[in-house]
């Protein structure tokens, strides 16, 4: 029998990206490069798609995190003999009990302090100004900020007008986009009815679509699948759950050290503090504003007890309960999370501020597992066993 004769094909390189298969990987992706070009230039058949999409990933966003929120109660009553449906059910009770409770008792008092906040905040900026007028008048400053201010005086005379203009332009566009608004309001507006319906379905039959969509795909790519929805689930989970447990944490001090040194608005700052906390370490940065700003008008030993305040809540959350609540689930840096925080922020607005760090922590887990299969097949191919990887079967957290 004739010996093999060499090939391009039986090259250790060659063999090592597939074989013959990468000559078919590289026409694929050709081909892939051209069916996008193809759509580029027909993509108004898609808009029709697009808005769909625009309209559904609202509300589907809003399903999921309520379905992460709300499958440990529905697991909690599924361990005491209740029902799945009937465990459902008794959710939904509550949360609807728990809504109206907040809409009849607390809603009406943030909207008072609100309103009156918003009607205060000009006065509290105009006496913040003059505070600060008066103090660079006399600090080493001056000749600086003397020469500013004529400028500054001089840009404030052509303001009206500038206003002005501002305000016309503003009104035509408003004019001309009142449908457009109408309808992001009524696209809203759907989405709310829509998201109860979404999450009954998915508490009822969330935990099955890991398995149906594993059926899609031949059956020695199924342990790996399973593997990767796994890690997902478990991120996912663990980033919502904590990071909702947290903010209501750190909205919870803030009221409570606020009403303890005598600061006005003290639910409404910690209910804000509470919703911006949401978005790691860019959020605390917008809930401090507002605080800063009431304490500097009042005075200024508020704004010494503010700071004694707001460090021993930093300090609280971030020494005992994120460690708690959230442990070490995404293992991501903190440089890490304010990349991805910007990045995402240019990229796709105040959305993805707020689901970047989940998207992140997607990725990270394909990129994960991706990475461990090409060790496998790494060693594989390497006959030097020096030159393989060590490869250690570990799951992602």
């Amino acid at each position: 029998m004739e010996p093999e004769k060499p090939s391009f094909f039986s090259t250790r390189y060659i063999k090592f990206l597939g074989g013959r298969n990468t000559v078919f990987t590289l026409v694929l992706l050709l081909l892939i490069g051209l069916v996008i070009m193809i759509y580029d230039e027909i993509s108004f058949i898609f808009v029709p798609l697009t808005v769909f999409l625009g309209n559904v990933i609202l509300p589907i966003i809003l399903a999921v995190i309520a379905y992460y929120l709300l499958r440990p109660l529905l697991r909690l009553l599924e361990r005491i003999k209740i029902p799945r449906i009937w465990g459902i059910l008794i959710i939904f009770l509550a949360l609807i009990g728990l809504v109206t409770l907040l809409v009849f008792l607390v809603f009406p008092f943030l909207k008072a302090q609100s309103l009156k906040l918003v009607e205060e905040l000009p006065g509290n900026l105009m006496v913040l100004l003059d505070k600060l007028d008066g103090f660079l008048r006399t600090s080493f400053f001056r000749d600086f900020y003397l020469q500013i201010e004529s400028d500054v005086n001089s840009i404030l005379k052509e303001l009206p007008t500038e206003i002005g203009q501002f305000l016309q332009s503003t009104l035509t566009g408003l004019a001309t986009g009142i449908s457009s608004i109408v309808g992001v309001l009524t696209g809203f507006v759907l989405a709310i009815v829509t998201v109860p319906f979404i999450v009954f379905y998915l508490l009822k039959d969330g935990e099955k679509l890991p398995n149906y969509v594993m059926k899609l795909f031949p059956p020695r790519m199924r342990e790996d699948l399973r593997s990767v929805f796994t890690n997902i689930d478990r991120q996912i989970s663990s980033y919502i759950q904590g990071q909702i447990l947290v903010s209501m944490c750190i909205g919870f001090m803030i009221f409570i050290g606020f009403s303890i040194i005598g600061m006005d608005y003290a639910m409404l700052l910690g209910v804000i503090a509470m919703v911006t906390s949401v978005v790691p370490y860019l959020g605390p940065v917008i809930a401090i504003t507002p605080a800063l700003i009431i304490a500097l008008v009042s005075s200024p030993f508020m704004l010494i007890k503010l700071a004694i305040v707001w460090t021993v809540v930093q300090l609280v959350e971030g020494k005992f309960i994120s460690p708690q609540i959230m442990g070490r689930s995404l293992h991501v840096h903190p440089i890490t999370i304010i990349f991805v925080l910007i990045t995402a922020g240019a990229l796709f607005g105040v959305p993805g501020v707020i689901l970047g760090i989940p998207g992140y922590a997607i990725l990270k887990v394909f990129v994960t597992h991706f990475y461990t299969l090409f060790k496998k097949r790494y060693n594989k191919y390497e006959p030097v066993v020096e030159n393989r990887y060590e490869y250690t079967n570990h799951k992602v957290d």
